[in-house]
């Protein structure tokens, strides 16, 4: 894995971010991961506890990470310029809270040390969801939940 700076996290504007600290970045939540339905007159989104069919739901992974655009082409990469776009991402979200000047939370696994914090302060997908693999799409309205940050 490339070298990360020291802290980068906290004093560096996204923009300064190399490629391996962009994904550092990321506390592996899973959230964006959440099949989302959207009203087509509305354009209000939905969520459901469904997730991407390439997400391991233990390990809040992407399974094909270098594949899943191609694999799921509706999937939203988070990047710079998407990130002013996307409007979903949880108020926990590290690109998100970075974003907005804000700090990282103290179960990031840049803050804590510790990969496993983010599922131990109950933040992930983790217990809570169902992969949509399988699951017909018609049957997606039957997994609807209420907003869940």
């Amino acid at each position: 894995m490339a070298e990360l700076r020291a802290k980068f996290w906290e004093n560096l504007p996204l923009a300064d971010l190399t490629q391996a600290e962009w994904e550092a970045l990321c506390d592996g939540c899973g959230l964006c991961c959440l099949v989302k339905l959207e009203d087509e007159y509305t354009h209000k989104i939905y969520f459901t506890n469904l997730v991407c069919s390439l997400l391991d739901i233990e390990s809040c992974n992407c399974s094909d990470y270098g594949n899943r655009r191609a694999e799921m082409p509706d999937c939203r990469p988070i990047t710079l310029q998407t990130l002013e776009e996307i409007e979903w991402l949880p108020p926990s979200c590290a690109y998100r809270l970075r974003r907005q000047g804000r700090p990282l939370f103290a179960w990031h696994p840049l803050v804590s040390g510790d990969k496993d914090t983010v599922h131990k302060a109950n933040i992930s997908t983790r217990g809570w969801t169902v992969s949509e693999k399988g699951v017909p799409i018609d049957d997606y309205e039957d997994y609807l939940i209420s907003d869940p940050f």
